[in-house]
């Protein structure tokens, strides 16, 4: 696989204060990631930062296309405001904000990309219904979907399965599975190791300020998920 993202002595945090320090680490076209550690392990902040969310406190991130791919990213779904009125079309069209660029009206073509995406991921029955008032496994199809409308290169992930039934778990799976065998490279923070076991080639463990990077059958042993509590 060719170097896709490069990060070099990199530290991120918020403010002034670092969370992690001295990350050298790479993501590969088409690999899928990982991201394992303990809560406030700085997980979170990473992604955000890869993402562009967040600016680097020191060191670089460096795209080795040349230009900065398109990222799509799905945040924790508790960090969203749930009182808004949208619905989940408009839900997912604010994913192509990017696309169309700031005071134009969405046109037919740019709103067939939003129902195509909901469809991708099993939630255009959900086009019409709000967003604050369906469940937490459609909430993640819904917001998957505002991902993948940008058509990522790159598609990031928080906790996409945290508070979801087994049933949502498994459908969410098989999508990533799907989408990572369609050639999207993808990075996601998970706790749920059966889900990072059938999605993952990768793994990176987030402990102590720094992060260790391998393969996912080397990181999954056994012997390694009891030195490295995900927990």
């Amino acid at each position: 696989m060719k170097p896709f993202v490069t990060l070099e002595n990199l530290a991120v945090g918020y403010g002034r204060k670092a969370v992690l320090n001295e990350i050298d680490a790479q993501i590969f076209e088409g690999d899928a990631i990982g991201l394992l550690g303990a809560n406030g392990s700085g997980k979170t902040t990473l992604l955000r930062t890869i993402g562009g969310i967040l600016k680097p406190l020191a060191g670089s991130i460096r795209f080795e296309t040349g230009n900065r791919p398109v990222i799509g990213y799905v945040p924790q779904r508790e960090s969203l405001d749930q009182s808004f009125l949208l619905s989940n079309l408009e839900v997912v069209e604010m994913g192509l904000c990017g696309r169309i660029g700031p005071g134009r009206l969405l046109r037919r073509p740019e709103r067939a990309l939003a129902l195509k995406a909901l469809e991708r991921t099993g939630a255009a029955n959900l086009a019409s219904s709000r967003f604050a008032e369906i469940s937490g496994g459609q909430k993640q199809r819904v917001l998957i979907a505002r991902a993948l409308v940008a058509q990522p290169d790159l598609l990031l992930l928080d906790e996409p399965t945290a508070g979801v039934d087994s049933a949502a778990t498994a459908a969410i799976t098989r999508l990533l599975k799907e989408l990572h065998a369609e050639g999207i490279t993808i990075a996601m923070v998970n706790h749920d190791l059966p889900v990072v076991r059938a999605v993952a080639r990768t793994v990176w463990w987030v402990r102590d300020g720094k992060v260790e990077q391998g393969s996912a059958s080397e990181m999954l042993s056994r012997e390694r998920i009891e030195y490295l509590p995900v927990e």
